[in-house]
């Protein structure tokens, strides 16, 4: 008999042992699963901010860049009203530029699909 009470107490301190650490199992989980979510919700909301500045960033260079475009333009326009003869020639030469690099570009090209 004093086997068995022994037997059963054994039993019940193991079965205590083993709900002991399956509740502290829950709870590192828990806890873990807790800290977990709050590192990313912290790097979701970083990554907003980021993401927020840099869009901040590129629309302010997208508005210096049309501000620029438009002195570019105004000064264009002025000169090729000033100087319309420079500026067709100026015109002509370049477009007579791009022509003789594009026909030497295709040249080449031919040349090697022909080895």
């Amino acid at each position: 008999m004093n086997t068995n009470t022994n037997n059963r107490n054994l039993r019940a301190a193991a079965s205590g042992y083993a709900d002991d650490a399956l509740d502290s199992g829950r709870q590192f989980a828990s806890h873990a699963l807790e800290s977990a979510s709050d590192k990313a919700r912290d790097l979701r909301d970083s990554m907003k901010g980021f993401a927020s500045r840099g869009a901040s960033t590129m629309s302010d260079a997208a508005a210096a860049a049309q501000r620029q475009l438009g002195h570019y333009t105004q000064s264009t326009t002025r000169y090729v009203s000033e100087q319309p003869v420079k500026s067709a020639l100026i015109a002509a030469a370049i477009g007579a530029g791009v022509a003789a690099l594009l026909l030497a570009l295709r040249r080449n090209a031919d040349r090697r699909r022909d080895y």
